[in-house]
């Protein structure tokens, strides 16, 4: 953003330069015709003689002329290559604002897949909490029944259920786990080949 500050800074400078040169040469201008008229007033000599007074005049207006000219030729040549700068300048501004608009994107793209991960992670959690609880429970009645002689069947396959429960459960978490992992190669490598 300095750097375009910077570029605005002489833009501006060389605009008003122009300006200054412009409003000179206007002066002299006037100023180069306002005593020509004055002394040819003056003078006033008759038509059919020669006025040999008028032609160093002439003279001095041709000279005036030429500088005049070639003064605005250069303020020209200095204001096209102002807009010239100026052109590049907006072309440099649109592409860092495509560029600009290209990494928002991009980052919001982002945010929403960190937060399905997110979602899918908070799943899986309660997922593996709500099997800890049952394994815990089941075993917690195992106990009991072992304690008094009375362990059945169905406390057995309650048990297996809830430890099977469990153990999808961490699975289903280390899964997502890996396709985060994934995900943050996949970006990485897409990163590295749009660098290269």
């Amino acid at each position: 953003m300095t750097e375009l500050a910077e570029l605005e800074r002489r833009i501006v400078s060389a605009l008003s330069r122009i300006g200054a040169g412009l409003d000179r040469l206007q002066e002299q201008a006037a100023q180069a015709t306002a005593p020509e008229v004055t002394a040819e007033v003056a003078a006033a000599p008759p038509v059919e003689a020669p006025d040999t007074e008028t032609q160093p005049a002439e003279s001095r207006e041709d000279a005036a002329a030429g500088a005049a000219a070639a003064e605005i030729a250069s303020l020209t040549a200095a204001l096209e290559v102002e807009r010239a700068t100026v052109q590049q300048l907006t072309e440099r501004v649109r592409a860092l604002k495509a560029r600009e608009g290209r990494h928002e994107a991009q980052a919001e793209a982002r945010i929403q897949q960190l937060t399905k991960q997110l979602d899918v992670q908070g799943l899986e959690l309660h997922r593996l909490r709500k099997g800890t609880i049952q394994l815990r429970e089941a075993l917690r009645v195992l106990r009991e029944g072992q304690e008094a002689g009375t362990v059945d069947s169905a406390m057995i396959n309650k048990a297996m259920m809830a430890e099977l429960e469990a153990l999808r459960a961490a699975r289903s978490s280390e899964t997502a786990e890996l396709d985060e992992i994934i995900a943050e190669l996949v970006l990485l490598v897409g990163e590295e080949k749009a660098d290269a």
